[in-house]
């Protein structure tokens, strides 16, 4: 199982190999990083994937405290700077997205390219952020199958098999788990302007046209609000989960994408100094 230990979580991660350049990628609220299996199939044999499973999520081992996006962050960079990864593209999904962007501010020199999934920059409204609050009281004290259908229907549509796995994987995380993953959320801070001016590595947007966890209109906003805003690209019929459930129409793009902004692999036998 590889797992590496920091700041008192067991970091369950994947990473399939090789001296070739990096993509990281962060998965949304909810899944691990097997939600990632499709662009995996599609990017391997021309890239190293790296993926993890977030805090409260998957099969890392959480120590249970509040954390903040910050921290995602944290970790994917202690990640990188485990496996001797000097730059990478970072690809991010809704959550991820957000974890995304917080660490191209933080650590800009270990990015190449951003790739941003059913995301967008901004706090939500206080009207949402109640909504996310009696969700997560409905998850500790009814437990979660009364949400599972709530959440399917949002992220993952129509698809009877995608449905069967995710609500499995759902089923068994705690309230004590969806109250700080939660939170993590309701609590996130908005990225101010003259901040995101900051952001100058190319830059991709994929949205589902039918998201309505994160409408669509919020994804093309906050591709334009990129510096170096690259493409956009919007697939019809598709929920949050676009990568799942959508992968040709997520894939092509995608490499397209890399094959031209990504930068050559780095020295595989230097290794950088920690700096976090």
């Amino acid at each position: 199982m590889p797992m590496i230990n920091l700041s008192n979580q067991g970091l369950f991660y994947e990473d399939s190999g090789g001296d070739k350049p990096a993509v990281l990628m962060m998965h949304g609220f909810l899944f691990d990083q097997s939600m990632f299996d499709p662009q995996v199939k599609a990017l391997d044999s021309k890239y190293r994937c790296i993926r993890f499973d977030a805090r409260g999520f998957g099969q890392t081992k959480w120590d249970g405290n509040p954390f903040t996006l910050y921290d995602t962050a944290a970790d994917a960079l202690a990640l990188l700077d485990y496996l001797g990864i000097q730059k990478a593209a970072v690809l991010g999904m809704s959550q991820g997205g957000y974890a995304a962007l917080r660490f191209a501010l933080k650590y800009p020199e270990w990015v190449s390219a951003l790739v941003f999934i059913s995301t967008y920059n901004g706090a939500d409204t206080e009207d949402v952020k109640e909504i996310y609050r009696a969700m997560r009281e409905t998850w500790r004290i009814r437990g979660p199958e009364v949400l599972l259908d709530t959440f399917l229907n949002l992220f993952i549509g129509a698809d009877a098999e995608l449905r069967s796995v995710w609500r499995a994987k759902w089923a068994l995380r705690t309230a004590h788990e969806i109250f700080h993953t939660m939170n993590n959320l309701i609590n996130r801070d908005e990225i101010p302007d003259d901040q995101l001016a900051h952001i100058r590595m190319p830059a991709m947007v994929i949205h589902g046209e039918d998201d309505q966890g994160i409408p669509l209109a919020l994804g093309e906003a906050f591709f334009h609000s990129l510096p170096n805003h690259i493409k956009m690209v919007r697939v019809p019929g598709a929920a949050h989960g676009v990568n799942l459930t959508h992968p040709e129409q997520v894939n092509l793009p995608l490499l397209e994408f890399l094959d031209q902004y990504v930068a050559e692999a780095p020295d595989p036998n230097h290794k950088k100094q920690r700096r976090y």
